[in-house]
């Protein structure tokens, strides 16, 4: 068949017959989704439109034509205006012959020259270049057969015949990448004074890198064999070293050390399949239609236009074994790339494991102590990834949150991304945060469990088949939303002018490398947070488990649910959170459907609750958002226990909470920003009447305590109240047992057992607020800030000059909660009358507010604190 996009003499202007007969016929097997999906917003009008195409083929050309006819777009088979050629397109790989012609690459001279020619003595002139990307079978549907996957789109150049099968049985799923028009003129003008001959090459060679590099973002990197990664591992110098010291360490043949090597890095490489990976994306596509209601992805399209030229590194936050494979595939029927993901070494099952490793995952042990040959393999095979430009997935975190925040993100793997990059700096890398949520939790159950003392279920293919009857519920809805990018460059040349100077020696370390990775690390975990997803039973949580008995009038609940959609929408925590656009009532019908709470009749009005098993778990998915009310939380509990208080008050005590707020719910603000964040907060409850604001703005005063604004500044109140009681606990057991006395591992276990008894003793229904991880946080975060540190001997001693705040926390504080956590406090000083343990203990509750003592405690004490102190302004008390 005659090449159609030459400027030959035989080609008439229009296509001829034949050719438009052909596009007849093949419009019924092909469906064309174009990307974008209005290109013709792309170019520049009155500028004559040649496209340029990656191969040769007869069925691209028929593909092309259609998809500019229904986009809008100039006729690609019509003259080129103001040239001699009688087509407005021409391809990249040509092919030459009939029957048993082979593709060959060769720059397109004759056509790029007339191009030129065309422009010559005429500066007024320009000529836009569209690159335009066609792939046919990328992503087969959810009614796609077995045998589709075979002919799906892939990076060999494959024959005629195999075209045609791919077009037959996968021609419905064929996509139409349009790319930004190149300006010829803007190019010749940057070129400067070239030869026509090295202009024409130098333009292809850009050609041919954008084409490889679209195909690469589409359907995944050139991998070739999964032996060819490995070899490159094994020979890199690094690795060569590690083997030699092996070999003399063990006193063993060089032979069997590398076969050692090459077992390790077998152990660890992904052997990625395109046709693995399509045939279980046509799998979890009837799986997630069985599970979930739907997948809803926000803000991709941002992450997509970031992500060309970068080597792209997604960092999700991790909830649920599904973060793998919903990642995984909503990225693969998107149009984008499946990345290699770094999973744990349990999860290599029997089974399993090979299907995983063919669909991109590398496994990795959880400790690399002990074994410096299998720490140095590792490091190379990340290395090579980033290298080949692979993208990859790994979690921050290092495990499955089992409290629903955000853990303290675990930099082993980022250190390793970033030392990568730095010996061999040739793709700039990006860090894609995303937000994960979901309504219901296939490890709800075990979850919790772990977290009352309940060991860990070790992953097995005996358990993974005990586990499938989970798959008989439907677990809502799962957003999956794109955080803004991290660039990894800015962060470099902020730490250090000479960076790139390191690249020249693989092995160096330099100091401010550690600062790097932490800062990282922590934008990261900032980034996921600043792009969460507010599902309604995130807001059911929030209201109904800050109520005693989790229970609330039909109507107190509306009002609450109808209050916090107006917080979240009036006061943006980030552009990038989603809010549901269900109303109070429809939430609430959703949450009985969905089984988390149950509504009890009553004459005088129903009432929704949340009980046992179910309260419990809701609290995961309150700590889901629980970032996204702390300020309002915190400008709520300064009126738990106060008719009145200034709002300087309110300001000063939050700057003082907010670092370890911070450093535990991961918030975007600095000091200033948190304090301009609580102004705005107290702002919006003065108009929603729940504050008054007297004194020309300066004192603000709440209603009474039966009125129901007053009742909804509590419920806001309570949703941090368990951080504060947490605070105090570390704080009173340090006191208690005094300085000199404790270890950082002594005072973490004492918190974790008072937090249990307490739990034990008042019903709280959040496993979470005894979790050993959160007490460590708030502990490292004492370090930083000096106010502990460690002495010679290991002890922990602490600072003795916070003891103003203790005038305030007699404001804030509930003077029978602080009694009744230091009477339950374990320590060698048992008199909480000691004149250092009660001053330690009262300065630093200024940090600190609860209400996990029964109600009627609580409610008597708030009588009580009404009477003991006059309405004031707090800085004078």
């Amino acid at each position: 068949m005659p090449n159609i996009y030459t400027a030959d003499s035989t080609v008439r202007q229009r296509a001829p017959w034949w050719f438009n007969l052909a596009g007849q016929l093949l419009q019924p097997w092909v469906r064309i989704r174009r990307d974008p999906a209005e290109p013709a917003a792309l170019l520049q009008a009155g500028v004559p439109v040649c496209y340029v195409i990656e191969r040769d083929g007869f069925s691209d050309a028929l593909i092309l034509q259609r998809a500019c006819r229904e986009a809008g777009l100039p006729n690609p088979m019509q003259a080129l205006a103001g040239t001699r050629r009688r087509r407005s397109v021409f391809a990249l790989a040509r092919r030459d012959g009939w029957i048993f012609g082979r593709n060959r690459k060769r720059a397109p001279n004759e056509p790029l020259r007339q191009l030129v020619r065309s422009l010559e003595g005429m500066p007024d002139r320009d000529i836009q270049i569209v690159p335009v990307s066609i792939y046919v079978g990328r992503a087969p549907s959810r009614d796609s057969g077995w045998f589709r996957v075979l002919f799906s789109e892939n990076w060999v150049m494959v024959g005629r015949f195999r075209r045609l099968l791919a077009l037959l049985l996968n021609g419905r799923d064929t996509v139409v990448h349009f790319s930004a028009p190149v300006s010829l003129r803007k190019v010749l003008t940057e070129s400067g004074e070239i030869s026509p001959e090295r202009f024409t090459r130098k333009i292809a060679r850009v050609l041919r890198t954008h084409f490889h590099r679209i195909r690469a973002a589409v359907i995944g990197p050139d991998l070739s064999h999964r032996r060819t990664v490995v070899d490159a591992v094994l020979n890199a110098e690094p690795v060569r070293a590690a083997i030699a010291a092996n070999a003399a360490k063990e006193k063993i043949s060089h032979a069997k050390a590398w076969r050692k090597a090459h077992k390790l890095v077998m152990e660890i490489a992904a052997d990625y399949s395109h046709p693995v990976v399509r045939s279980v994306s046509f799998l979890l596509s009837n799986f997630w239609n069985k599970l979930y209601d739907g997948i809803a992805m926000h803000h991709f399209d941002k992450a997509r236009a970031a992500a060309p030229g970068y080597e792209v590194v997604y960092v999700p936050s991790h909830r649920s074994h599904a973060d793998y494979l919903l990642m995984s595939y909503q990225l693969h029927v998107s149009g984008v790339v499946v990345p290699h993901i770094a999973a744990g070494v349990n999860l290599n099952l029997p089974g399993i494991g090979p299907i995983l490793r063919r669909g991109g995952a590398f496994f990795m042990r959880r400790s690399f102590t002990g074994n410096p040959l299998y720490s140095v393999v590792f490091k190379e095979y990340m290395a090579q990834l980033i290298d080949r430009g692979v993208p990859i997935e790994y979690f921050t975190e290092g495990t499955r949150s089992r409290t629903g925040r955000l853990l303290a993100p675990r930099g082993g793997l980022l250190s390793m991304t970033v030392r990568a990059f730095l010996r061999a700096p040739r793709r700039p890398v990006l860090f894609q945060p995303v937000y994960i949520g979901y309504e219901k939790l296939m490890e709800g159950k075990s979850y919790t469990g772990e977290l009352s003392g309940k060991p860990k279920e070790k992953e097995s293919l005996l358990g993974l088949l005990r586990g499938l009857k989970v798959l008989r519920q439907r677990y809502g809805h799962v957003a999956l939303n794109f955080g803004e990018p991290i660039e990894l460059t800015p962060l470099l040349e902020a730490a250090s002018a000479d960076w790139r100077a390191t690249s020249a020696d693989p092995d160096a370390k330099p100091e401010w490398l550690n600062g790097v990775v932490d800062q990282l690390a922590e934008k990261i975990q900032v980034n996921i947070n600043r792009a969460a997803d507010v599902n309604p039973i995130n807001l059911l949580a929030l209201a109904l488990l800050a109520t005693p008995k989790h229970a609330m009038a039909e109507s107190d609940l509306l009002a609450q649910l109808e209050l916090s959609k107006a917080m979240l929408e009036q006061l943006p925590y980030s552009d990038r959170v989603t809010l549901t656009p269900m109303n109070p009532a429809g939430i609430i019908a959703y949450g009985e459907q969905m089984g988390w709470i149950q509504r009890v009749q009553h004459p005088l009005g129903d009432v929704l609750t949340a009980t046992g098993e179910q309260a419990v778990l809701l609290s995961y998915f309150r700590n889901n958002v629980l970032h996204l009310t702390a300020a309002a939380a915190w400008v709520a509990c300064c009126f738990l226990n106060n008719r009145r208080m200034s709002r300087a008050s309110v300001l000063r005590l939050g700057k003082i909470i907010y670092p370890f707020i911070q450093g535990e719910l991961f918030l975007p603000w600095d000091e200033e920003g948190f304090g301009a964040q609580l102004q705005a907060t107290i702002d919006f409850f003065v108009r929603r009447g729940m504050l008054e604001s007297t004194g020309d703005g300066r004192v603000l005063e709440r209603a009474p305590g039966q009125d129901d604004s007053a009742f909804q500044l509590k419920v806001i109140a309570r949703s941090l109240i368990q951080a504060f009681e947490r605070y105090y606990i570390t704080i009173a057991a340090l006191a208690k047992n005094g300085p000199h006395t404790m270890t950082g591992a002594e005072l973490e276990n004492a918190c974790a057992l008072t937090a249990q008894r307490l739990s034990l003793l008042n019903e709280l229904s959040a496993p979470e607020f005894f979790d050993k991880a959160l007490f460590r946080g708030f502990i490292q975060k004492l370090r930083e800030r000096r106010i502990v540190w460690t002495d010679d001997a290991g002890k922990l001693d602490y600072a003795s000059a916070l003891e103003g705040i203790v005038r305030d926390a007699k404001v804030i504080l509930s003077r029978e909660v602080r009694h009744s956590i230091l009477k339950i406090t374990p320590g060698g000083n048992e008199k909480e009358s000691a004149p250092n343990a009660a001053e330690v203990a009262h300065a630093q509750s200024g940090l600190v507010e609860t209400a996990h003592v029964s109600e009627e405690l609580h409610e008597r004490h708030v009588i009580a604190e009404r009477h003991e102190h006059a309405p004031m302004d707090n800085e004078k008390s």
